[in-house]
C-alpha cells in the first residue's frame, strides 16, 4: 500500500484568489487509537478495550483491516472543520457529493453576498480580465436585481399579509431576503461559502485519495489537502493508511471532460432530455411495479398478520396516515427508527430532474435521495442554458435584465473558452442558474421525510415545484401512498400536533393543510 501524506503543492495550489481558510474544530482525542480499540474489541473476551489500552506495534492490524475493507473501525471518530474561502462549486461538486458529512453554510437566499467574495482561477493576462470583468457584472447585477425586484416581492407579500406595514423593519428584512434569494440567480459558482463540516476519519481518507477528481481540481487539492493535514498534525498516527491521492485520470469520466463545446453533442444531450421531462422540472420515469403491495406486506410482516387480519389499504394507511400513525406529526423524523415506519424503505420512485445550480444546491442536501449529477465542465456550450426564478419571471423589466446578464455571462465564458482556458477553471464563471439535468431515485422512507420538508411553502422554489410534481405523479401511480405526501403542516394537522405549523413567526401565510395537493400554488 502506498503510503503519503499532504504535500507543500497541495496546501498552496495554483490559484489566484485567497487560500482556503481550513482549521480542525473538534476531533476525537485519540481517534487511531480508537480505531484499534474498537477492532480488538470485536474479539475480546475480557471486555472493552479502551484507547489508552492499545500499546506499541499496532500498525500491523491497522493495515490489515484497512486494506480488507474493513472500515467501519475507521467511522467511529470524526472531524469538524471550519472552512471559509470555499467555492460554491466545490462545495457542489466534492463535499456535498455523497452521504456521507454534515455541513451548516451560510445561506445565500438569507444573507447577502459582498463584492470581492469569489474563487479566481490560476488565469493571467487577457483570460483573467474576461473572468473579472465578467464577474464584475454578475455580483453588480445581483445588486441591481436585488433591488429590481422590491416592488414585485412587495406585491405578492401583501397578498398574503395584507395588514403587515412593508416599512416596518421585520417586514421590510423579510421583502429584502426574498428578493437575494432570487436575485442571487445572477452569482457565480464562484462565489465564496462558509461553513462547518464534519466527516467520520474513513470519509477523509477518501477525501485524499479521490482530490484530483474534477470538477474542481485545484481547489479540492487545496481544501484537502489542508484537511488532510490537520488531521495528521492532530494524530500522526493516520500516516499508516494515508494513501497518495489517485491520478485524475483515474476516473472514468476524465476521458469525456474535453469535449468540444461546439460538434453538437451538448445540444442534442440538452434537447433530448429536455423533452423527456414533457414540460417537467421533474418527471417519474420508474418505480417498482408492486409498491403499494411491497409496503402492505412489509408491514404485515412487522405486526406478524396476514391479509386476512388487514387489508392493503389499512396497512398502508396504518404506516403512512398521521391520524393513525402518529410518529408522523413529530418534528424529530422517527421513521427510520420506528418499527413500522421502517417499511416504507421498500416502494422506490426514480425521477429525471432539472434544477439550477442553486436549487440543486439544496436538493442535494437530501443525502437519502442519491442522484447521478453531471460533470459541470462538461456541460459548458457556447448557448445560454439556465433557469430563471418565478418572480423574475412576473416583472418584464427584471425579467429583460435577467435575461441580458444570462446571455453577457455565456459570452465571457466563450471568449475563455476560445482563449484556451481550461474548462473546469472557466465553470466557476457558471450562473447559479446553469440547468443541472440528473436522475434521482429514492425509497419512499426518505423520499417522504423529503418532501415533507420541500412541500412547505417556505421551501426553496423550484425544489417545492419540483416536489410537487413528484407527489402528483406518485398519487396518479399509487393513490394509496401518494395521498399521504404531505408538508409539515399536513402532517401534524392529521396527527392533532399543535401548532399545526411548525414555523412560529416564519408562517408562510397559507393554511396549507386544508388544501389539497392539486391545488397548490405560489409564486414566492
Amino acid at each position: 500500500m502506498a503510503v503519503a501524506g499532504p504535500s507543500a503543492s497541495f496546501r498552496s495550489a495554483s490559484f489566484r484568489s485567497p487560500q482556503p481558510l481550513v482549521s480542525l474544530t473538534k476531533a476525537f482525542p485519540t481517534p487511531f487509537k480508537n480505531v484499534i480499540a474498537t477492532a480488538k474489541t470485536c474479539y475480546s473476551a475480557r471486555g472493552l478495550i479502551r484507547d489508552e489500552d492499545v500499546g506499541e506495534g499496532f500498525e500491523p492490524l491497522a493495515r490489515s483491516i484497512y486494506e480488507a475493507g474493513h472500515h467501519t473501525t475507521y467511522q467511529h471518530a470524526h472531524f469538524q472543520f471550519a472552512l471559509a474561502n470555499v467555492s460554491r462549486h466545490f462545495i457542489w461538486s466534492f463535499l456535498h457529493a455523497h452521504p456521507f458529512y454534515n455541513s451548516e453554510q451560510v445561506s445565500q437566499r438569507y444573507v447577502p453576498v459582498k463584492p470581492g467574495t469569489y474563487f479566481i482561477p490560476a488565469l493571467a493576462g487577457e483570460a483573467l480580465a474576461v473572468y473579472e470583468a465578467a464577474v464584475a457584472r454578475q455580483f453588480a447585477a445581483y445588486a441591481a436585481l436585488t433591488e429590481m425586484l422590491r416592488p414585485v416581492v412587495t406585491a405578492e407579500y401583501l397578498k398574503l399579509f395584507s395588514k403587515h406595514d412593508p416599512a416596518s423593519p421585520k417586514v421590510a428584512s423579510k421583502i429584502t431576503k426574498r428578493s437575494m434569494e432570487a436575485a442571487r440567480y445572477v452569482l457565480p459558482v464562484a462565489t465564496f461559502a462558509y461553513l462547518y463540516h464534519t466527516v467520520s476519519g474513513v470519509t477523509l481518507l477518501r477525501y485524499w485519495r479521490l482530490c484530483n477528481q474534477l470538477d474542481a481540481p485545484e481547489e479540492t487539492r487545496a481544501v484537502v489537502g489542508a484537511m488532510a493535514e490537520a488531521l495528521l498534525a492532530h494524530d500522526p498516527l493516520y500516516q499508516t493508511v494515508l494513501e497518495a491521492p489517485l491520478p485524475p485520470e483515474a476516473a472514468g469520466e476524465f476521458a469525456f471532460a474535453g469535449w468540444g463545446a461546439d460538434d453538437g453533442r451538448r445540444r442534442a444531450f440538452r434537447e433530448a432530455f429536455d423533452a423527456s421531462l414533457d414540460g417537467r422540472a421533474s418527471r417519474l420515469v420508474d418505480w417498482k411495479a408492486r409498491n403499494e403491495e411491497l409496503l402492505a406486506d412489509a408491514v404485515r410482516e412487522v405486526l406478524g398478520l396476514p391479509p386476512s387480519a388487514l387489508t392493503d389499504d389499512d396497512a398502508i394507511a396504518l404506516a403512512l396516515d398521521p391520524t393513525r400513525n402518529r410518529l408522523l406529526g413529530e418534528s424529530l423524523n422517527l421513521t427510520t427508527h420506528a418499527k413500522l415506519t421502517r417499511a416504507l424503505a421498500h416502494p422506490g420512485y426514480t425521477f429525471r430532474k432539472k434544477l439550477s445550480h442553486a436549487a440543486d444546491s439544496q436538493d442535494q442536501r437530501h443525502r437519502m435521495t442519491p442522484a447521478s449529477r453531471p460533470l459541470l465542465a462538461g456541460h459548458l456550450d457556447a448557448e445560454p442554458d439556465y433557469e430563471t426564478p418565478m418572480l423574475v419571471q412576473l416583472d418584464d423589466q427584471a425579467a429583460r435584465f435577467y435575461r441580458e446578464t444570462m446571455a453577457r455571462t455565456w459570452e465571457a465564458l466563450g471568449r475563455l473558452r476560445a482563449l484556451g482556458v481550461a474548462a473546469a477553471d472557466a465553470a466557476y464563471l457558471l450562473p447559479n442558474a446553469v440547468s443541472i439535468r440528473f436522475t434521482e431515485s429514492a425509497d419512499l422512507l426518505n423520499l417522504h421525510h423529503k418532501h415533507r420538508m420541500r412541500l412547505c411553502y417556505l421551501a426553496q422554489e423550484e425544489i417545492w415545484r419540483a416536489s410537487v410534481e413528484e407527489a402528483r405523479q406518485i398519487q396518479d401511480i399509487n393513490p394509496r401512498i401518494g395521498r399521504w405526501l404531505l408538508p409539515p403542516c399536513g402532517q401534524r394537522a392529521a396527527a392533532g400536533a399543535r401548532p399545526i405549523c411548525p414555523e412560529g413567526e416564519r408562517f408562510c401565510g397559507v393554511r396549507v393543510w386544508k388544501l389539497g395537493l392539486a391545488d397548490y400554488q405560489r409564486a414566492f
